[in-house]
C-alpha cells in the first residue's frame, strides 16, 4: 500500500516564506509615508479650522512647520510640500509632494501625495 503525504513540501513552504517576507518588506517601506501624510492632512485641517479668516499664508506655514516638528515629521517642510494662497480672505492649500523609499537593491518605491484644502470647506464640515 502506498502512503500519501499531506501538507506543504519544503519548496512550497520556502516560497511562502519568501512571498510573506516581500509583502512585509513592502508594508514596512511604505507605511511610514502614508502615516505621515495622514498626520499632515489632519494638521492642515485642524489649523484651518481653529484659525480665523485673518490668517496669512506665512503664519500658516510657520504654524504648520511647528505642528509637523511636534509630530516628529522632520524631513518634510511645509514650504516644500504645499502652496498656500489667500483667495478672498480664505486660505487655499494645495499639497503635492513625492516620497522615495529604498526597497531592494537598486529598486526604489515612489509615493506621490496630492490634496487640496479650502478653509471655507474645512470649516463647513
Amino acid at each position: 500500500m502506498r502512503k500519501f503525504q499531506h501538507g506543504a513540501s519544503y519548496s512550497t513552504f520556502l516560497l511562502g516564506v519568501i512571498v510573506a517576507s516581500m509583502i512585509l518588506k513592502i508594508v514596512v517601506a511604505i507605511w511610514p509615508a502614508y502615516w505621515d501624510d495622514h498626520i499632515i492632512n489632519k494638521q492642515i485641517e485642524s489649523t484651518l479650522l481653529e484659525n480665523d479668516s485673518n490668517l496669512t499664508p506665512s503664519k500658516f506655514i510657520s504654524n504648520m512647520n511647528d505642528r509637523l516638528s511636534m509630530n516628529n515629521i522632520n524631513d518634510l517642510k511645509m514650504e516644500n510640500i504645499a502652496k498656500v494662497s489667500n483667495d478672498g480672505g480664505q486660505l487655499h492649500v494645495t499639497k503635492h509632494y513625492e516620497v522615495r523609499r529604498h526597497f531592494l537593491l537598486n529598486i526604489d518605491l515612489v509615493l506621490s501625495f496630492e490634496k487640496n484644502f479650502d478653509q471655507r470647506t474645512v470649516q463647513a464640515k
